[in-house]
């Protein structure tokens, strides 16, 4: 199963695909070493900072177990507004202080169904990784300003 990877640094995120089966059974800030994402990464390590799975739930971090649970939730991960039940009429409040919803999120153990997982790294390589993926940047580049020109 293809795992879409984001790896953090500094403010730039790098987007890279991995079937690697390392991630099954690993959960929420468990650190992974990058020879097992890709060769071109192998002196890298990354922590799990976060994940969804192909319904687009979150997984929380303390949630455990594995698939979806059913929590109740305050403002942050899982829940950013007002649901959609309340109405339309404007409010002096978007985020009233104490509403807690119950929202379905999946448990922080990575299963056969998560399909995007953030990283972080937490130990630099011997190379950045701008110029790891810097090729790919450039001919995605070429091929946008050919598209537009014709």
């Amino acid at each position: 199963m293809p795992f879409k990877l984001n790896l953090g640094e500094k403010g730039k995120t790098y987007k890279v695909e991995s079937n690697s089966e390392a991630f099954i059974g690993k959960k929420i800030g468990d650190k992974i070493s990058g020879k097992e994402i890709a060769s071109e990464i192998d002196d890298f390590e990354f922590e799990i900072t976060g994940f969804s799975d192909n319904s687009g739930f979150p997984g929380i971090k303390g949630v455990e177990g594995v698939g979806l649970k059913k929590r109740l939730l305050k403002y942050g991960l899982g829940m950013r507004r007002r649901p959609r039940r309340e109405g339309k009429k404007p409010r002096a409040d978007p985020k009233p202080k104490g509403l807690r919803l119950r929202k379905t999120v999946h448990a922080d153990y990575i299963g056969e169904d998560i399909v995007q997982i953030n990283l972080k790294i937490s130990k630099q390589g011997s190379k950045p990784l701008n110029e790891i993926y810097k090729k790919e940047e450039t001919q995605e580049k070429k091929s946008e300003e050919k598209t537009a020109e014709s």
